[in-house]
């Protein structure tokens, strides 16, 4: 037997002998001034022996795994017996009556206590199973602890975004309030100043007129009889043949020839014109000739 199965049988067991003695004891005593005593000890141990062998054959049926309605109840209907004598001498003792009914509940309570017993054997597991259990239980309450901080961690993380998005957005609108309040201060500022009497006459005096009812644009004073300047006429431009032609006498005017850079200068400074893109292909056709 293990020290676990004690815990529930020892009980179990002090209480029938207790109650057998005490149900046999009363039973003598009671019985023994109106029948012999030796008869009265028989209906005593009757009574206690078929106690004990309902219980016996009721755990020899447990350890089988086993169980019978039938013996349960006749074990019970000892049992109610045994109660009910102790019950009967208590009310016909002469002294002592509520000590004997304090006591008369013993063989009942000793049947409960086995009933204890059996249900906890038909729920008993093994140290192993036991163990086993227990290593789940504390498995679950682990990751039961990890997601409860996980969750913990990612609301603060998630609050914390949430703040710094809201304090970067409140900062956002500030400057752009304060961006649009400047703006509309500059374009008040400017409508009034365009809006102005002087304003529109200095405007006027430099562009086209942009304003109504002003004066007119001004003009540089003449002194002295003027005569027109003919325009010059723009030097013809260069065809291909030319512009090759001078590139590659550029190039060649010293020895090694110039590069692009210093052909483009002298070009320059002898007075001919062409566009740089013209100049650079003309260069490249003379180098590729």
């Amino acid at each position: 037997m293990s020290a676990k199965a004690a815990k529930t049988v020892l009980p179990a067991v002090a209480m029938t002998a207790v109650s057998m003695v005490l149900t046999l004891a009363v039973v003598v005593m009671w019985l023994g001034t109106s029948m012999p005593w030796a008869i009265a000890l028989v209906v005593g141990l009757g009574i206690d022996g078929g106690w004990l062998a309902t219980l016996a054959y009721e755990r020899r049926l447990a350890a089988q795994g086993d169980h019978s309605a039938p013996v349960t109840a006749v074990g019970w209907g000892f049992g109610l017996v045994a109660t009910g004598v102790l019950v009967a001498h208590a009310v016909t003792a002469d002294t002592s009556v509520g000590a004997w009914l304090a006591v008369a509940w013993l063989p009942l309570a000793a049947k409960a206590l086995w009933l204890v017993h059996g249900l906890w054997e038909r729920t008993a597991l093994t140290g192993s199973a036991l163990e086993a259990i227990q290593g789940i239980q504390q498995e679950a309450r682990d990751e039961a602890a990890v997601a409860r901080a996980r969750l913990r961690a990612e609301a603060g993380t998630e609050e914390t975004r949430l703040l710094a998005v809201t304090q970067a957005g409140a900062r956002v609108a500030r400057v752009q309030a304060q961006t649009a309040t400047t703006l509309a201060r500059a374009w008040s500022t400017l409508e009034s100043t365009r809006a102005g009497k002087d304003t529109g006459r200095a405007l006027t005096s430099v562009t086209t007129r942009v304003t109504p009812d002003v004066t007119p644009t001004w003009e540089l004073p003449v002194w002295g009889p003027t005569n027109p300047v003919p325009a010059l006429d723009a030097a013809p431009a260069l065809t291909d043949a030319e512009l090759d032609r001078l590139v590659d006498e550029i190039r060649h005017s010293e020895t090694p020839a110039l590069s692009y850079r210093e052909m483009s200068t002298r070009f320059r400074a002898a007075g001919h014109s062409a566009s740089e893109v013209r100049l650079r292909r003309a260069w490249k056709r003379v180098v590729a000739a």
